[in-house]
C-alpha cells in the first residue's frame, strides 16, 4: 500500500512548481481590459475595455501611440460632447473618412466608443478598422454615457462652440493660457483670460458666482493641458456645469481665423419682466465689458458701505429725483439694490423724469461679503 503522506507531499510540491507559471501568465492581461472575452451581443466586437483603460490615454498633452475614435454622428452628437482628445469618424462615413484619419501604423492602439451598450456604431467600425488590417483594435462599449456618469471632463468642438456664441447663449468661456503671452496676441471672441497659473488668485472675482452657470475652458489645443487642468480647479470649487474645447485655440484659428476684433461685446439681456436683465447677462457685462455700464447701488449709505459691485456709485432711493440730471446718456444705466424691489423704483423713476436714457434693473437677490465678493440669484 502506498504511503498516503508521500502521495500528498508530491502533489504539492507539483501545484507549487505549476504556480509561478499561473502567476506570470495572468500578468499578461491589459490593464482595465476585457481582453478576447466572448461577445454580450451578437453585433459586439470581441476585444473591449472599460472605462479605467480608456482614461489613462483620455489626458492633454494627448499622449503618443494611441487614437481614440467617436463613431457617433458629428453635429448631433460628437460635436455638443465627447471624450477629450478623440477624433470623429462617424461609422456611417468609416469608408471615406477612416483612410485620411485613422493612424499610418496599423499596429497602433485605436479604441472606438459611442452611445453606450444599445449603440454598435463603435463595435461596426472596430470591425471594419481589422478590415483594412488594424491589429490593436479596441471597444470602449460603455462609451460617452459611462464617461460622463463616472464625473469625467465633457469636451465639445470649436463648431459647436462657435454655434452657441453666435446665439448668445449665456456662458463664460475662460481661456487658460498665460495673458501677455498668449491671449493678448490672439483669443476666442468672448472669452476673458483666466491664465491657470493665477487660477487660485483670480478665479472668485472672475468666474461667476452662480456655481450652475456654464463654463467652458480652452488654451493651447492637444498638447496643453492648461484648461484641463483650470476645468478640474473649477469642479472642485463647486461649479457643475463645466466643459472643455480641447482644440483650443489653435482649433477656433483654423475653423475661423484670428480676427480677435470681430469679438462681439457681451450685452445685457432683457429678463421676464420689463425693464429687468438676467443675471447671467449682467454677470458677463460686469467681467468682460464693465465700462459699458453705470452701476447704481440704490440702497442706503450704510448699505452700501458694507459691500457693492465694484464701480458702482451710490444714490439712495429716497435721494435719487435730485440726481437724475447727473446721470450719464452714453451707457446703459444698471440700478440695483438688495432684494430687487428699490431697484425697480429707481428705474420705474428715471424712465418717467427722463425716457431717452438706456436704463434697466436687476430683479436680483444679492448679497456682498466684506472682501467684495457677492452672491447673486434671480427671481
Amino acid at each position: 500500500m502506498r504511503n498516503p503522506t508521500r502521495s500528498t507531499i508530491a502533489v504539492c510540491v507539483s501545484l507549487l512548481l505549476c504556480a509561478p507559471a499561473l502567476a506570470a501568465g495572468s500578468a499578461d492581461a491589459p490593464t482595465g481590459a476585457v481582453a478576447a472575452a466572448a461577445p454580450a451581443h451578437p453585433a459586439y466586437y470581441s476585444r473591449q475595455v472599460d472605462l479605467q483603460f480608456v482614461k489613462q490615454y483620455a489626458v492633454l498633452p494627448r499622449p503618443q501611440g494611441v487614437t481614440i475614435v467617436d463613431a457617433r454622428p458629428t453635429a448631433r452628437k460628437y460635436d455638443i460632447g465627447h471624450i477629450p482628445t478623440a477624433i470623429n469618424i462617424p461609422d456611417s462615413q468609416f469608408d471615406k473618412l477612416a483612410p485620411t484619419l485613422l493612424p499610418k501604423d496599423k499596429g497602433q492602439l485605436v479604441i472606438f466608443y459611442c452611445d453606450g451598450p444599445e449603440c454598435t456604431l463603435s463595435h461596426n467600425s472596430a470591425y471594419r478598422a481589422e478590415k483594412l488590417g488594424y491589429t490593436n483594435v479596441r471597444v470602449y462599449t460603455a462609451g460617452f454615457p459611462d464617461w460622463i456618469k463616472a464625473g469625467n471632463l465633457h469636451a465639445v468642438s470649436v463648431a459647436h462652440l462657435k454655434q452657441l456664441l453666435d446665439a448668445r447663449t449665456p456662458l463664460t468661456l475662460v481661456d487658460a493660457r498665460p495673458k501677455e503671452r498668449k491671449y493678448d496676441k490672439g483669443h476666442i471672441p468672448g472669452a476673458i483670460s483666466l491664465p491657470d497659473s493665477q487660477f487660485d488668485k483670480l478665479a472668485a472675482e472672475r468666474l461667476p458666482a452662480d456655481k450652475a452657470a456654464p463654463l467652458y475652458f480652452y488654451c493651447d489645443g492637444l498638447a496643453c493641458s492648461l484648461s484641463n487642468d483650470s476645468a478640474e480647479k473649477a469642479i472642485r470649487l463647486g461649479y457643475t456645469n463645466v466643459k472643455v474645447v480641447p482644440e483650443g485655440w489653435p482649433g477656433w484659428e483654423a475653423a475661423f481665423g484670428s480676427g480677435t476684433a470681430a469679438a462681439a461685446e457681451p450685452k445685457l439681456e432683457a429678463g421676464k419682466e420689463a425693464g429687468t436683465i438676467t443675471v447671467a447677462s449682467f454677470e458677463q457685462v460686469l467681467r468682460q465689458a464693465p465700462g459699458s455700464i453705470f452701476l447704481v447701488d440704490v440702497r442706503s449709505e450704510k448699505e452700501f458701505a458694507s459691500g457693492t459691485f465694484k464701480g458702482a456709485i451710490n444714490l439712495p432711493i429716497d435721494t435719487l429725483d435730485k440726481h437724475i440730471d447727473q446721470l450719464p446718456t452714453d451707457r446703459t444705466i444698471v440700478f440695483f439694490c438688495g432684494a430687487g424691489g428699490r431697484s425697480g423704483e429707481a428705474h420705474d423713476t428715471v424712465k418717467a423724469a427722463r425716457p431717452q436714457l438706456r436704463t434697466v434693473f436687476l430683479d436680483a437677490r444679492i448679497q456682498w461679503a466684506a472682501d467684495g465678493s457677492y452672491t447673486i440669484a434671480g427671481k
